[in-house]
């Protein structure tokens, strides 16, 4: 049975998709069956695998979504799930932006994507989901489909006071629609341990969550190896194996599974 988890928070930039890119590949490198889902019409996490949009006929997450608002049946899996260096993914398009259009109308859209996921429970360990920048429909049924939430987060006033808005929002989601939805833990990135402030705000974010959330003791350090692995369609380990980035994204899976038991 997967374990499916969101990595969501509504800033921009803090390094969703590449948490979710680079851990993908690091569960995969530990034996784990994994399937990442691009639910962010950006499609950042697609063009990471190396999918475009070809107009080829092929189905995104969107025409699963939309065929679940239609009562209609879903496509044969062959034409959606995607398979790149072990991992298997479904990719989106900017189409999905008129899923989060519609869901606003929909009868019980908080539920569509779980439904979705659902039909692979049994068939992946890991179930990952990548999210889009905001608290919209999107990301309110990422979190009812998610049993936990990695909270990727640099270390930044804004980034900082966007979480507590966050919280907000997954205490209400958990109180609302999904009771088992539970914080994995904020994971700290981009960090550059030279600069004061990233020590100071690491320090307070460990203060503040210490009695109530998780803080993952791994650090993704700041580097350019990171835009330069996703450029290649690589995964930092591969693009670069002794890359600090490379190092604490493999940690960061052990943390992560370690957690879990």
């Amino acid at each position: 049975m997967a374990v499916t988890y969101c990595c969501a928070i509504q800033k921009g930039g803090v390094g969703k998709t590449t948490t979710c890119f680079n851990l993908a590949y690091s569960l995969a490198k530990m034996g784990k069956k994994v399937l990442a889902v691009d639910f962010d019409s950006q499609s950042n996490l697609s063009t990471c695998f190396g999918k475009q949009d070809s107009g080829n006929g092929d189905y995104y997450i969107e025409d699963l979504m939309m065929a679940m608002m239609d009562d209609e049946e879903l496509p044969e899996r062959s034409e959606y799930i995607c398979t790149t260096g072990g991992v298997d993914y479904i990719p989106s398009t900017i189409g999905l932006s008129v899923v989060d259009a519609k869901l606003r109308m929909e009868m019980g859209s908080e539920n569509m994507l779980k439904d979705i996921l659902s039909r692979f429970k049994d068939d992946y360990e890991i179930i990952l989901i990548d999210t889009c920048p905001s608290l919209g429909t999107l990301t309110i049924n990422a979190l009812a489909a998610s049993d936990k939430v990695i909270i990727p987060a640099d270390p930044e006033l804004l980034t900082m006071m966007g979480l507590k808005d966050f919280m907000r929002t997954v205490t209400k989601v958990k109180r609302r629609i999904n009771p088992d939805l539970e914080v994995a833990g904020i994971l700290l990135t981009k960090c550059d341990t030279r600069t004061n402030l990233c020590k100071v705000i690491t320090d307070e974010v460990e203060e503040a969550y210490k009695d109530k959330l998780n803080v993952f003791h791994t650090r993704i350090p700041k580097t350019v190896k990171v835009g330069e692995s996703i450029y290649y369609g690589m995964s930092i380990e591969d693009y670069d194996p002794k890359s600090p980035a490379g190092i604490a994204y493999s940690e960061f899976a052990k943390e992560l599974m370690g957690y879990e038991n």
